[in-house]
């Protein structure tokens, strides 16, 4: 099941319309209901709170005034997740400092870029 701070992909008629992320999950007065705050990550960002049975936030197709919708969680990519490089054969080489060629086990050198250093500096 979705939980609170997951990102959910929101399809609207078996069309992906919107990202959303689970603001809050709280039980409603009947069982198995739940009141999900939702931040539609758009512009502008709005919030929505959804009352939705458990089913529907597994991701189970629901109906909204007559119009088929159905949440899904959203997984981070595995080349998204950074990789810790393990020294090699007892090398007390931290991540990020392979070899002279500029190779890790993982691929290329990785580089950070700072997004700081790139804003243009405003005269005094």
């Amino acid at each position: 099941m979705a939980r609170e701070n997951d990102i959910v992909l929101i399809y609207y008629e078996d069309k992906p319309v919107s990202f959303a992320r689970i603001e809050a999950i709280s039980p409603d007065a009947k069982k198995d209901w739940y009141h999900v705050k939702l931040l539609l990550l758009q512009i502008p960002l709005q919030t929505a709170t959804w009352i939705l049975r458990d089913v529907y936030i597994d991701g189970e197709e629901f109906t909204m005034g007559g119009n088929r919708m159905r949440l899904e969680k959203v997984e981070a990519p595995p080349e998204a997740v950074p990789q810790v490089e393990k020294p090699k054969n007892g090398s007390e080489k931290g991540a990020g400092q392979g070899d002279s060629s500029g190779e890790t086990d993982t691929g290329p050198e990785a580089k950070v870029v700072s997004l700081w250093d790139r804003q243009p500096k405003k005269d005094k």
